[in-house]
């Protein structure tokens, strides 16, 4: 054991000898302490190993209960699930960028649905922002492909049944055809008022 008459015996100095027995006190208290903790878990072993006793006879029971084939078909039935899920958001998103593709393109709103049911999606491509790869000239063929269902705007003439009023300067304000059912009025029935 060492101690300070020991040290003394060999010639320290005494400041040198209060170092060495500080250090000495710390090394003795870390390895106690190490002691302790190490005793501890040789303390925790029986229950390490009843734990680990049970997880074996648990996995013995599932091995003879085949699991394997259990957790075969279970990931079979979610990679079909997780496969699906994936197929129709990219059909959705198709389906949307197409209509939109088709709308910009002119076809008539009342038309879409019916070239979207003839349409065969798998052919597009859509890119990492969700746009139709190729558009341009997928919308060229759209317009020559569905032409009839494209909507044009053709100029349109006045309406002959409700002619617009004459308001110009000095002529009359009353329409023309006003005075014709007027002139109409006053040769077949006579110039009747609404007092008469």
């Amino acid at each position: 054991m060492l101690s300070r008459k020991m040290l003394a015996a060999m010639d320290i100095p005494a400041e040198k000898i209060d170092e060495i027995i500080s250090a000495h006190t710390e090394t003795v208290q870390a390895i106690k302490e190490e002691r302790d903790s190490l005793k501890a878990d040789a303390n925790k072993l029986p229950d390490v190993e009843a734990e680990l006793s049970k997880v074996k006879t648990e996995l013995e029971t599932l091995k003879s209960e085949g699991w394997q084939d259990k957790y075969s078909k279970l990931k079979s039935e979610y990679d079909g699930y997780k496969t699906d899920v994936e197929t129709k958001a990219v059909t959705a998103a198709k389906t949307a960028a197409y209509r939109k593709l088709l709308k910009d393109a002119g076809v008539s709103e009342k038309r879409l649905d019916a070239v979207m049911k003839v349409t065969k999606l798998d052919d597009i491509k859509l890119d990492k922002d969700g746009a139709i790869e190729g558009a341009d000239k997928l919308t060229e063929g759209i317009k020559t492909e569905w032409a009839d269902f494209i909507a044009t705007e053709a100029p349109k003439g006045a309406d002959v049944a409700k002619p617009p009023a004459n308001t110009g300067g000095e002529i009359p304000t009353v329409s023309r055809a006003a005075q014709l059912t007027a002139q109409y009025h006053a040769e077949h029935y006579g110039n009747k008022t609404k007092e008469d």
